[in-house]
């Protein structure tokens, strides 16, 4: 029942849970103090209680330094900021990973098509400017004049055979 002797162990189990919470460790003489105090008549129920939860003591303690191996194994190269799992669990991702691996995936593509951008706007102007090059070589040496004013069919004539011969 919800009487005296259980509003007082639920305060002892949550002054303890506190003090887990922070750290510290309870010491043993209270489990002492409190095992004097039961009424004779309920006494090998609260050790029977107190046996089950040095239990999950133990088996929680056990778990932790578990994980604590499992943690110092992972070689520091490759760490990474999300938690650590084991092998043989698959967690689900909340919508919150799933948003965050999609604006990932997005912001990767852009990138990517950026930097593919960028590189024809480059190949683009290197070409038009290797063209125009050439296009001004060719109307310098076609336009050039005699002293009279006359075409010079000599240069001309050199410009062609030039043309002929890089073609072939």
């Amino acid at each position: 029942g919800q009487g005296f002797a259980f509003r007082r162990k639920q305060k002892v189990e949550r002054q303890y849970k506190r003090l887990l919470k922070k750290g510290r460790k309870v010491p043993s003489q209270q489990d002492d103090q409190f095992t004097d105090t039961y009424p004779e008549h309920l006494k090998h129920l609260y050790l029977a209680e107190e046996e089950m939860l040095e239990k999950r003591r133990r088996a929680r303690d056990d778990s932790v330094l578990s994980e604590e191996k499992l943690n110092k194994a992972v070689d520091p190269c490759t760490f990474s900021y999300r938690p650590a799992m084991p092998e043989g669990k698959i967690k689900k991702k909340t919508a919150n990973q799933k948003a965050i691996e999609e604006y990932e995936k997005i912001q990767a593509e852009r990138t990517r098509k950026k930097e593919e951008a960028e590189k024809r706007k480059q190949q683009r102007e290197a070409a038009q400017r290797l063209y125009k090059q050439k296009k001004m070589e060719a109307y310098k040496i076609l336009s050039k004049k005699t002293k009279r004013g006359q075409p010079n069919l000599n240069l001309q004539m050199e410009y062609l055979l030039q043309k002929i011969q890089q073609n072939t």
